[in-house]
């Protein structure tokens, strides 16, 4: 018995209640409140800055002052040749594309980079093995790669949509 007459069965019991719980109550509680706010004012405004995209609310204000800039121009390159990574030269990848703005001055800016841009886009398409190009969905991890390169190499983002109009594996 302990001096207060009580057992240490229920002394244990009566200081170890809620006290002992309320560090992992806590954390269970507080940890998905942290991981939710990180990702939503941290990490996603991190990665939207870095491949050049927009937040969801700037979307809406951007296309409506995208229509004051001008109609759509595009852009095309034609035959891309690359030897898709990791086949010797045994095989290749044949792009065409098409560059799609609504910058006053984007014929001008890819005319004036064309050999860079070329350059970017093969260099990209080169990295690509056969594993890759067949996945689903690689024409569009292609075609944001693109974006985002065409975007550096004009020092701003002026591309907005690429289309593929020639993907040829042989």
């Amino acid at each position: 018995m302990s001096p207060g007459g009580e057992t240490p069965a229920a002394a244990t019991a009566a200081g170890g209640g809620l006290k002992a719980w309320l560090p992992l109550i806590a954390v269970v509680v507080l940890m998905p409140v942290l991981a939710y706010a990180m990702t939503t004012f941290v990490l996603v405004p991190q990665l939207q800055k870095g491949l050049g995209l927009q937040p969801a609310g700037a979307e809406q204000s951007q296309s409506s002052g995208s229509k004051k800039q001008g109609p759509r121009e595009s852009v095309s390159m034609n035959k891309l040749l690359v030897n898709v990574a990791g086949t010797m030269g045994a095989r290749y990848l044949l792009v065409s594309l098409t560059a799609v703005s609504r910058h006053p001055d984007f014929r001008g800016k890819m005319q004036e980079h064309d050999a860079q841009l070329r350059d970017v886009a093969c260099g990209i398409l080169a990295t690509k093995t056969l594993a890759d190009l067949e996945k689903p969905g690689a024409r569009n991890l292609v075609r944001t790669e693109l974006i985002t390169a065409f975007n550096n190499v004009l020092g701003e983002a002026m591309v907005e949509e690429i289309y593929l109009t020639e993907f040829a594996i042989q």
